[in-house]
């Protein structure tokens, strides 16, 4: 591990002030960040280190209904949260399907809208083709294994996926991110916080040099009883998704009034599903409907030699979550 600065902020505004001017990395759980800085993959010069900022921590209701979630919540404290198994049973439930208690118990929110891709070509620095680490080495992956990959919205510099559940059930929910810098504030949609890897694979995000994440707030909800993640992977836990769906339905007397569907598993960023929510509102809940929705979902996938069964897979993910969440099982 190479060396670097160590600093602790008491206050936003401080971790503000130590990361200007500086190559500088904030740092809480560092589920994610310390893996790569002794895989040798980021080499930060300054750590900043927030896990003393308890404002950040904080899981309260909003004055519009909705629920805001600081960006140094627990993933575990959020999954258990009274408010989010209440109100967002979604976002519980792809909580409580990430990674392991141990990792969840160190997890943040923050932390993990940034975590990086789990591609074994990024990861491992002994392969020098890495647009990702290095931009215009090229991608090792289009040429290696890519059972794992992205067959949507992936391009000629990057094949890699997204790792987050969260991030996936915060899309269908229609999550806005609170940024922070020394400017002042913004918010973005949670389904443009993230990037697709174009010709700038290094950019996971839209965050901007010396900008923080302060917090993650939800709308007011309507799909606590009509919702479902399914994740499809390798082992029952501590895996990452092959394909992941969170579907999410307005039912009322048997009939769709507004949809959400978004896709993991499958792309660079959470993949909404845009078709989805026309095509089923005003519609009863059929399989062949569940079906055709499906197929227009994949229609665009590009797979390559070692994942074209994602596509299949991901079809039948749909099928099966759709017609969890319009059932009374998803309750």
């Amino acid at each position: 591990m190479n060396d670097f600065e160590y600093s602790r902020a008491g206050d936003v505004e401080g971790a503000l002030r130590l990361a200007a001017g500086s190559e500088a990395q904030f740092i809480a759980g560092g589920t994610n960040l310390l893996d790569l800085m002794k895989c040798g993959v980021t080499q930060p010069q300054r750590l900043i280190d927030i896990t003393q900022v308890t404002a950040l921590a904080r899981i309260h209701e909003l004055e519009n209904g909705g629920i805001r979630i600081g960006a140094l919540a627990r993933n575990s404290d959020t999954a258990e949260h009274p408010l989010i198994r209440g109100r967002y049973p979604l976002l519980s439930r792809a909580l409580l399907s990430g990674a392991s208690p141990q990792l969840r118990n160190m997890a943040t929110a923050g932390g993990n809208l940034m975590q990086r891709t789990r591609c074994p070509y990024f990861f491992d620095v002994a392969f020098s083709e890495c647009n990702k680490r290095r931009p215009g080495s090229g991608c090792a992956a289009l040429k290696g294994f890519t059972r794992n990959h992205a067959i949507l919205g992936a391009s000629a510099s990057c094949i890699a996926v997204n790792p987050s559940d969260m991030s996936v059930a915060l899309v269908a929910l229609d999550a806005v991110v609170q940024v922070r810098s020394a400017h002042g504030s913004r918010h973005m949609p949670l389904a443009d916080f993230q990037r697709l890897p174009g010709d700038t694979p290094h950019l996971d995000t839209h965050l901007a040099p010396g900008e923080i994440i302060v917090a993650v707030d939800l709308p007011a909800n309507r799909w606590q009883k009509n919702s479902v993640y399914l994740k499809v992977r390798d082992r029952a836990s501590f895996a990452f998704a092959l394909v992941s769906v969170a579907a999410a339905l307005e039912v009322q007397d048997g009939v769709i009034h507004d949809a959400r569907l978004v896709l993991g598993g499958v792309a660079h960023k959470p993949w909404p599903v845009a078709d989805a929510a026309s095509m089923l509102r005003g519609q009863r809940p059929s399989g062949d409907l569940f079906r055709q929705i499906a197929d227009g979902a994949l229609r665009a996938a590009v797979p390559h030699k070692d994942n074209a069964f994602k596509v299949e897979l991901g079809k039948r993910a749909i099928v099966r979550a759709l017609s969890l969440a319009s059932s009374s099982e998803a309750a």
